[in-house]
């Protein structure tokens, strides 16, 4: 069992609770996602709130599965994949480098068709860290976002 301090919290590894997303933890997962983007690429949220309540409700998640992570009720984590593709992933900045990260991703891999990509900012070196400690390896950069910053594509292999 896992135990860290986060933000003046005791966790333990198995107070993780992970679920299929349901729209009544909307707010705080849009909450988590905006805070955590923001501080990892240094740029605020482009879109109003409701306008990302409006994006995860009814274009992510008709198009990607949506998974949650909970201590008590509070979302620490969420990703948004499919077979082939995570298309986010974020971790509640108070809950990040406890393996809820990884247990996501560990998921999602399982699921997956064996084959994984996403990309991720460059200016995001702490996920390139992570996702590289994961077996993920740069295939690729671009632009093709809306924050106009470059990208790094990572692909995962099941060997």
């Amino acid at each position: 069992m896992i135990q860290k301090n986060c933000g003046g919290l005791k966790v333990k590894q198995n107070n993780i609770k992970i679920i299929k997303y349901i729209p009544k933890y909307a707010k705080q997962t849009v909450e988590m996602w905006r805070e955590c983007k923001e501080l990892a690429i240094g740029q605020k949220e482009t879109h109003s709130f409701d306008n990302h309540l409006y994006f995860l409700n009814h274009i992510l998640t008709d198009h990607f599965q949506v998974d949650l992570a909970l201590i008590d009720e509070k979302v620490v984590g969420m990703i948004a994949y499919n077979d082939r593709e995570i298309n986010q992933l974020y971790i509640h900045i108070e809950f990040q480098g406890i393996g809820i990260g990884q247990t996501l991703l560990d998921r999602v891999k399982a699921q997956s068709s064996g084959r994984l990509t996403l990309y991720t900012f460059e200016v995001n070196e702490k996920a390139q860290r992570f996702y590289e400690k994961h077996g993920f390896e740069m295939i690729g950069r671009g632009y093709e976002n809306e924050e106009n910053l470059p990208d790094i594509q990572y692909e995962w292999s099941a060997k």
